[in-house]
């Protein structure tokens, strides 16, 4: 079985890709490992932010050879106090901001909800985010990735961690991020330097973030090892 594993930025595969093979990417701004274990073949694929980067990371994926199963991981933000920064939760259906496409990703009852903006959401829009579609969870690349699994009729599970609580006050990111998805990082940190009223939250962040990527990892190792994408989307249990 051949199981990609996409993400946005190389931080939030970090715990997960430790010791497997770093290999060169066709596309420029793709990083690329994979993991041989048993008959399975492990591709972890990060290429950027929002949509236009999903895509591009999942041809790269593709690029070596027909998926059986994908695995949408990565940080996002929570939309209400129930979603603990930290912690790593499975969404059950994934909502298109955007086109307002719906995703389920499971025929069971369980529903937690995370939506897919084209920016990263502040303080307001993710209250906006939880009023307009019921979702619990915010980030910028599973609805992408989603609409080509289904479209190829590959199986999908969506890992997401919590990197910034509901009502977390951080800088507006997105002038920062550029055409690839890529956050401008000189730039953010001269940005931020002069303004110390977002130093501790920013702090928080780095601290939740990591936290966050190494709970990723805790999970999707332990899916791997039976690959119950049914019982796992039904139950949001590994």
């Amino acid at each position: 079985m051949r199981i990609a594993i996409l993400a946005a930025l190389p931080g939030e595969l970090k715990p997960l890709v430790r010791g497997w093979e770093r290999i060169a990417s066709p596309t420029p701004g793709i990083s690329l490992w994979v993991k041989t274990a048993g008959e399975d073949e492990y591709i972890a694929v990060c290429g950027g932010m929002g949509t236009q980067a999903a895509l591009r990371s999942f041809a790269a994926a593709e690029h070596i050879g027909t998926l059986d199963l994908v695995l949408s991981v990565g940080w996002v933000g929570a939309l209400n106090d129930g979603m603990k920064a930290g912690q790593c939760y499975i969404a059950s259906e994934v909502i298109d901001s955007l086109t307002g496409e719906r995703f389920s990703l499971t025929d069971g009852d369980r529903k937690l909800r995370l939506v897919t903006s084209p920016r990263v959401a502040d303080e307001a829009e993710k209250l906006r985010l939880s009023k307009t579609y019921g979702a619990s969870l915010v980030d910028m690349e599973a609805a992408a990735v989603a609409r080509l699994a289904q479209i190829r009729g590959i199986p999908i599970c969506c890992f997401k961690a919590v990197s910034d609580g509901r009502d977390a006050r951080l800088p507006d990111l997105n002038r920062f991020i550029d055409a690839r998805g890529q956050l401008r990082l000189l730039p953010f940190l001269g940005y931020v330097a002069v303004r110390p009223g977002y130093w501790g939250a920013l702090m928080r962040l780095g601290s939740t973030s990591a936290k966050a990527a190494e709970a990723l990892a805790v999970s999707v190792h332990k899916f791997l090892e039976e690959k119950n994408v049914d019982r796992t989307n039904r139950t949001g249990v590994v």
